[in-house]
């Protein structure tokens, strides 16, 4: 009789234990063993004080993230919570996929809702719902190989800035001379070398947008504008002309020496913990129409149907606090002003000294985020096979910019 009883009192409290567990799986596009160590960190803390919850985070590569999180989506297999871009964040909440956290952030004063930039916020908010806050608001910048402007005897983008010639034009002059392709060395790659793929906006808008051109405007395609052709000339210049970027099926990876320039944001300084030479962070340059930083936003999210909704709107909140912005503003700035503003955001990531964090903050205050649209899926696979014609030696590219526009006008 004791026996079944205890065995009883053990089965009880196994079943109560079952009841309780529940793993929020979260999806992020990054195998940083940096970034996973720290989002794991702060999941374990989150864990502590939630006994049977376990955190898995799911990398889906870059390129194919979109398409792998609306597989699961479509599938009936989503996550609970994910990583989402600006580019995607119209779409998916007017597909009504994404929970609306509202109620949980704003009715926590000690979330303080309202230390977030309300411009970061734009694209997550909708009337009174909110569906994501912004992890990172994160300029691109131009990450130099400083050794080898020591060794060619080339001021480095940061004493031009000092000099006020910084510009795109210069970049072009100092990737030619740094540039030896015989040797598999390039001056300028692309972001993350994806510059003829999955990254064609963030290459070309801030070249286009330093020039006084723009993605497009009010519903209206603006890269066959005179302004867009005239910063998309000098980019295909440097390719097949100067032959000084890394171009199309060829591999030069910046991080490991192949390039003296590249542009990416600040979550790719893991990529240089075992560099080999020096290296330095300047602004991206300007152009005719001056300065024109422009930021890349991603949103953590929690989705509608998730199996663990209430809990999924819990951990969001737990990490987009000050406390984890903080945390994450070593790789990822936050929309946090208290986080931005504070000493300690300058001195947040040991790779980076205190003066080169101020250009990231500097940046975000004058930036513009990446082009977005409610249609952006259609809108790129519209876009990327004419895209694919700018490519070539000969191309014709006010005709090739011509027939992009053609493309996605009526998706606009």
């Amino acid at each position: 009789m004791i026996k079944q009883i205890v065995l009883a009192t053990a089965l009880t409290a196994f079943s109560i234990s079952m009841a309780f567990a529940q793993d929020l799986r979260m999806t992020v596009w990054t195998g940083s063993d940096a970034h996973l160590g720290m989002l794991n960190d702060i999941a374990e803390e989150f864990e502590s004080t939630h006994p049977g919850v376990t955190v898995n985070f799911e990398t889906i590569p870059f390129s194919d993230y979109v398409r792998g999180l609306t597989l699961q989506l479509a599938g009936g297999n989503p996550p609970d919570l994910g990583w989402l871009l600006e580019s995607s964040a119209p779409i998916f909440v007017d597909a009504g996929v994404l929970l609306d956290v509202s109620d949980k952030l704003r009715n926590d004063a000690a979330y303080n809702f309202s230390d977030l930039s309300q411009s970061a916020m734009t694209l997550w908010q909708s009337s009174d719902a909110i569906y994501g806050i912004p992890f990172s608001t994160s300029p691109y910048l131009t990450y130099y190989n400083a050794s080898m402007f020591s060794s060619a005897g080339i001021a480095t983008p940061n004493q031009m800035v000092k000099e006020g010639s910084w510009t795109w034009e210069a970049l072009r002059i100092a990737a030619k001379k740094l540039s030896d392709p015989a040797n598999g060395v390039y001056g300028f790659q692309s972001p993350d070398g994806l510059g003829y793929d999955s990254r064609i906006m963030h290459t070309l808008i801030p070249i286009v947008r330093s020039y006084g051109g723009e993605a497009w405007v009010n519903g209206k395609c603006g890269f066959d504008s005179p302004e867009a052709i005239q910063a998309i000339t000098l980019y295909h210049q440097m390719i097949f002309d100067d032959k000084s970027t890394v171009p199309p099926g060829e591999q030069a990876n910046f991080f490991t020496g192949g390039a003296a320039m590249t542009i990416n944001q600040i979550s790719r300084v893991s990529n240089l913990d075992e560099a080999n030479f020096e290296w330095g962070l300047a602004p991206l340059p300007s152009g005719p129409s001056g300065e024109s930083p422009t930021i890349g936003q991603a949103a953590i999210v929690a989705f509608a149907r998730g199996q663990n909704t209430e809990l999924a709107a819990e951990f969001l909140k737990y990490m987009t606090d000050t406390k984890n912005s903080a945390t994450m503003a070593q790789f990822f700035p936050t929309a946090r002003k208290s986080v931005l503003e504070g000493d300690a955001f300058l001195n947040s990531n040991s790779a980076f000294s205190a003066e080169q964090m101020q250009i990231v903050a500097a940046a975000i205050s004058k930036g513009g985020v990446l082009p977005s649209h409610p249609a952006y899926p259609q809108i790129e696979a519209a876009m990327r096979p004419r895209f694919d014609a700018l490519w070539q030696a000969d191309a014709v590219i006010p005709s090739v910019m011509a027939s992009v526009c053609r493309a996605i006008q009526p998706l606009l």
